[in-house]
């Protein structure tokens, strides 16, 4: 059997993926990608970063659910790059779930779903509500908005943080440095300084004051944490609570907005919010590349390419989603075996907890404001670039001026 190696930088092009042209159209890049490489593709997460793209939902499954060939510890390779590269904050080595493997793995994925496993979901959805409306207040007499912005980072942010326990400038702090980490630009270092700081004050905080929350029940559960560990727990609650969830609302709004199909059906009815997120996170996902492993030893995979050792892998999420094997939009509608919150060990722990959270959110915005219509035209929305989210820089609505709600 002959086998090759994924191209070497001087072989063929790599693609880029952390230019504005890649998340202008990533889709299209993928296509591309596929078109020319097959399953796993040469990338470039920065500049001289290089790493290997599966755009094969099939081998996307083999990976994730293979944790001894495909482990998430990045130690290796981070040896192998500079201290002060942008991509070390969202892909570098981290004492918790996401970046570590075996028993490590084991440890921290424990405390967080003990943790997790004491959030009330009614109580959260009951949260959120209240928060949608507080928000749709700020703007509703307007007639206009920035959904993201104005509506969805806003309702995100405060749902999250009373979960945690955080005060709401403590949470602010922590929201706006975890923008900049997953944008994985030239602030990213001191942006995950930011961050780090402000989880400790709120470590500290819980410490000083207990509460039932989710931060004290980290602090308390049996794996006894240390305080660098328990604030990088926190990366993973914040980081995958925040920003994914946010631009799961904003971009499934998107989707509504824009996609004929999907207004049409929630319009008439015979499309649920919940169907719309699920159809969002087939076509958007808000992760749309992650879920990174690093192989011990080099791997022969059914192409007969070869992923080599100690390099990042990563999976690309909407790629595979929208892999061509699985069939086309009517196929997805309903559907929900996309990979936004990946699968296998390392599957996201709380999925419910943001699936409700933005079905609440929508839900609710829905309701208060109908007739809710994009202000700009499709061509004209502008996605933040980095190589692993699928952000909107903001998305502009228009709606008749309207009253404020009751609570």
């Amino acid at each position: 059997m002959t086998v090759h190696p994924v191209p070497a930088p001087g072989d063929r092009r790599r693609f880029p993926m952390y230019t504005q042209e890649f998340a202008a159209d990533p889709h299209a890049a993928y296509r591309r990608m596929r078109d020319e490489y097959g399953a796993l593709v040469p990338v470039e997460l920065h500049p001289e970063r290089n790493a290997t793209l599966v755009v094969d939902h099939a081998m996307a499954l083999r990976i994730l659910n293979d944790p001894v060939s495909f482990p998430a510890d990045p130690r290796e390779w981070q040896q192998t790059v500079p201290a002060d590269c942008p991509l070390l904050p969202m892909i570098g080595y981290r004492e918790n779930a996401l970046r570590s493997a075996g028993r490590e793995h084991a440890r921290y994925r424990a405390s967080n779903v003990d943790a997790l496993r004491g959030v009330a979901l009614h109580e959260v959805e009951r949260t959120v509500r209240r928060a949608a409306r507080r928000s749709i207040n700020r703007f509703c007499a307007r007639g206009e908005a920035d959904f993201l912005n104005e509506f969805a980072k806003p309702v995100v942010l405060g749902s999250i943080s009373d979960m945690a326990g955080a005060p709401n400038q403590l949470a602010r702090r922590i929201g706006t440095s975890m923008k900049a980490v997953f944008e994985g630009g030239a602030d990213a270092e001191q942006a995950n300084n930011v961050l780090m700081k402000a989880l400790q004050d709120l470590i500290n905080l819980k410490r000083a004051c207990p509460d039932d929350d989710l931060v004290t029940r980290l602090i308390q559960h049996e794996s006894a944490l240390t305080d660098p560990e328990l604030a990088q727990q926190l990366v993973t609650v914040f980081g995958a609570g925040y920003e994914p969830t946010t631009n799961t609302i904003a971009n499934t709004e998107l989707r509504i907005q824009t996609s004929a199909q999907v207004m049409d059906g929630v319009s008439s009815g015979a499309l649920s919010i919940r169907e719309a997120l699920d159809e969002g996170l087939f076509s958007d996902p808000p992760m749309a590349n992650y879920c990174l492993s690093y192989p011990p030893r080099a791997v022969v995979m059914d192409d007969h390419q070869v992923l080599l050792a100690h390099q990042p892998v990563v999976i690309s999420l909407a790629a595979c989603n929208n892999d061509p094997a699985l069939g086309g939009l009517e196929q997805r509608l309903g559907n929900r075996a996309h990979l936004a919150f990946s699968t296998g060990p390392h599957a996201c722990p709380a999925a419910d907890m943001s699936m409700i959270i933005a079905q609440a959110a929508l839900d609710e915005v829905t309701e208060a404001l109908p007739d809710m219509r994009l202000a700009i035209s499709p061509d004209e929305v502008r996605w933040r670039p980095g190589p692993f989210h699928r952000a909107l820089a903001a998305l502009p609505v228009s709606f008749a001026p309207t009253p404020p709600l009751t609570d």
